[in-house]
Order: C-alpha cells, then structure tokens, then sequence
C-alpha cells in the first residue's frame, strides 16, 4: 500500500508539474502554443510564403558604412598641439612620430551608424568592432552632424576632454587610410531580408503609442472568451509597457507571450510575430540584467518551425545590418539568434549558410563578422561536445578567410575541457 501511495504521489506531481516545466506553459503538443492555434497559424504561413513570391524580392540593399582604421587616445603630452594637428589632417605616420606616448590600436573594422537616442536625438557614432574579450572602441557625436557624412568625413574623427578635477586632458581619435564604404549585398541576402520583411509585417509594431507602465493580468479563462473581448484584451496588453525591476523578473517575457498568444488566437500574424520573436531575441527593457539569468530564457525557435516558417532565412535576415532597411524593420541579437539555432532540427544546413556567410567575399566585413559572433554563440550553445570541438577547429580555419589584419585579432575558445 506504501509503494501505492508513492507512485500515486510521484504521478501526481508529475503530471501536476508537466504543463509548468520551464518558463511557460506546454501545451500538449510540447509547444506554448496549443494545436488549434498551430493549425491557424499555419494557415496563414502558407499564405505569407505564397504572397513572397509577389513581394518586392528584387530590393537592392546597401551595407553599412565602413572601413578599417587606427584608433588614438593621447593623455600626455603637447595634447592642445595634436588637436590641431588632427584639425589640419596630419598623415597617421606622422602623428604617431611626432606623438610617441600616443597609444594605438591599428586596422580596426570600424562601421559608422546614425540613428536616433533615447531622446529622439540625432546622433553619428563610429565604432570599432570587437574581435576580441573588449569591447570596441567608439566615438560619437551630437553636434555639427553634417561633416560626419561618409561624403565629408576627413581622415580623422576625434574627441577632446579638457582637464577636470577628475580627469586629466586628453584626446581620442579614430584614423582612417581609407574612406568608408557601403556596398550592395549579394542577391542571396538581399533575399533573406525581403523574406524577414515579408514575414515580419514592417507597417505594424508589437506595442501602441502612449503606452502606459503598468501591468496587466491575464483572466484563466482567456482562450473561451468571445473573439470581440479577446481582440480588446489584447489591445490592453499592447497598450501596457512592462520593465523587469531585475534580472529574475520574467514579467516582461510573459507579457510578450501573453501578447503572442492572444494574437495567435485572434489570428494577428503581424503582432504574433514581432511578440514572439521579441521573446527569442529577449528583447525587453530592464532596470539590471546579470548573465546569470540568461539561461532560464528560452528561444522558443521549435514553434517557428513547426509552422513551416523557412527560420533560417529569416534569423539570418533580421541579423544582417544595412544602410537602408525598411522602415520599422525588425533587427535580432546575435548572441540570442546563435543560441536559437544551436536548437534548431536542421543543424546541418544551419553551418553550411553560417559558414559560407562567414567565408563570402562578396559580402560585407561587417556582415561577416556578424556571421562570426552568430556562429560563436551556436557553437557555445551546443550540447555535443565533440560537434563543438570540430565545429571550433573549422571556424579557426574559416575566420582566416578575413583580411589578416583582423582575423589575427581574433580568439576562438568556446569549448573547455
């Protein structure tokens, strides 16, 4: 009777536990998503994957500006006398002989970016990519925005801090041999963006305007509510913004899914979308997030494809960065997106795009560093340690494929024995 009472008490737990493991609800298809509303959303997909064929696939798009250059930072020294000199565009040589206590860091990918602050401010930054454990190096600007145009830009960029009771005087610079450069992506990608845009509806947004800080709860018996009171439920929820107060707070990431799972159940595929993917990218603000609370995120990468989405075209089209994406375009976090597809069911053509993104010369660098850190991330994320080793010993390989003056800057161990 004893041994009875236990196996009754571990089937109990057990089958209480089941819909509860891990962050959400499962459903009894293994999803977060019940079966019915699957059904509906592939039905949709095939109609989206039909309808790409007629979208504006032919779309040229241009890569970011960039190019390689020396970063600067002198803190001693006639520093007022190498402001001027930078003013006047002294060659990088002679600055570098006339300034010895001047530290440098030269052939450094650098990529101009212009966008628009917390404020809504505009702002021109260039930043050093990272190939390294530091992170890259970056100038930006505020003021006088038209001389950082990639038309007017000289060879040099830089930064003077006058002397304070805290700091000491000194001047930051990037030097550029070359001028910077934007290129037309390969047809191929080019393909995957349009197919993300197509996929990712850019004239609709997750959230409303004037959203307000609060929290909403979600009735128990949502899924029977009348269609009108789900669609007025769900506009509630697009209409409430949720901060995570810190890293353990998952309230931001079941507000999204709340959103997602109303959308899949009133059958809006272009909130649903941006809801879940905001879910595999983690894309939520909050006040502090430690590294150790990311692994209990879930990407969620199996329900797409169980719909029949083509996920690597679109991970890949929202990891590319362009000079001219559509407006409200939908960008993924590498770090996430290397994590999603390590579990992915279709390893295999997952590392021939990745690696071939990496290799292809006729891509960007930028494009292709991004193609490393996506590859890093899906490497670390593996559970298969002997794939992990052979898969780091081929990217050691690959990475030579770079120009040497960055690929020597790099360092691959991701597997520890």
């Amino acid at each position: 009777m004893k041994k009875v009472i236990v196996l009754l008490f571990v089937i109990l737990i057990n089958h209480g536990s089941y819909g509860q493991c891990g962050e959400f609800e499962i459903q009894e298809n293994g999803l977060i998503y019940g079966e019915s509303t699957m059904k509906s959303l592939k039905a949709i997909v095939k109609v989206l994957n039909l309808k790409f064929k007629q979208c504006d696939v032919d779309k040229d798009f241009d890569s970011k500006y960039q190019t390689l250059g020396h970063y600067v930072v002198l803190k001693k020294g006639a520093i007022k006398e190498a402001k001027k000199d930078i003013e006047r565009n002294i060659g990088f040589e002679a600055f570098i002989q006339k300034y010895p206590h001047a530290e440098v860091s030269k052939n450094n990918l650098v990529v101009r970016f212009a966008y628009k602050d917390y404020f809504k401010n505009d702002v021109v930054a260039f930043s050093e990519i990272s190939l390294g454990e530091t992170y890259g190096k970056e100038i930006r600007f505020e003021k006088k925005l038209e001389q950082y145009t990639p038309q007017n830009l000289s060879n040099w960029v830089y930064q003077y801090a006058k002397k304070t009771s805290y700091s000491e005087e000194s001047i930051t610079a990037f030097y550029f041999p070359n001028r910077f450069e934007s290129r037309t992506l390969p047809k191929a990608y080019a393909h995957k963006i349009s197919y993300a845009d197509c996929m990712i509806d850019t004239t609709t947004t997750k959230f409303k305007d004037d959203l307000k800080s609060d929290k909403v709860k979600m009735p128990e018996d949502w899924r029977t509510l009348p269609k009108a009171q789900q669609e007025a439920l769900l506009d509630k929820l697009r209409s409430t913004r949720v901060v995570g107060h810190c890293s353990m707070d998952s309230a931001p990431r079941k507000h999204a899914v709340n959103i997602a799972m109303l959308s899949a159940e009133t059958h809006n595929w272009k909130v649903f979308l941006r809801a879940h993917l905001d879910v595999m990218n983690d894309a939520f603000d909050r006040m502090s997030d430690g590294s150790y609370a990311w692994g209990e995120r879930q990407t969620y990468i199996k329900e797409l494809e169980e719909l029949d989405i083509n996920v690597l075209d679109l991970i890949i089209g929202i990891a590319l960065r362009v000079e001219n994406p559509a407006n409200n375009h939908y960008y993924g976090d590498v770090n996430r997106l290397g994590r999603a597809l390590a579990e992915s069911g279709n390893r295999a053509e997952v590392e021939h795009q990745l690696f071939s993104m990496l290799e292809d010369k006729e891509l960007d660098l930028f494009n292709r560093i991004i193609g490393l850190y996506i590859i890093e991330n899906y490497i670390y994320n593996l559970t298969d340690k002997n794939a992990q080793q052979k898969l780091e010993s081929a990217l050691k390989e690959s990475v030579k494929t770079l120009p040497q003056g960055l690929y020597e800057k790099i360092k691959i161990e991701l597997v520890h024995s």
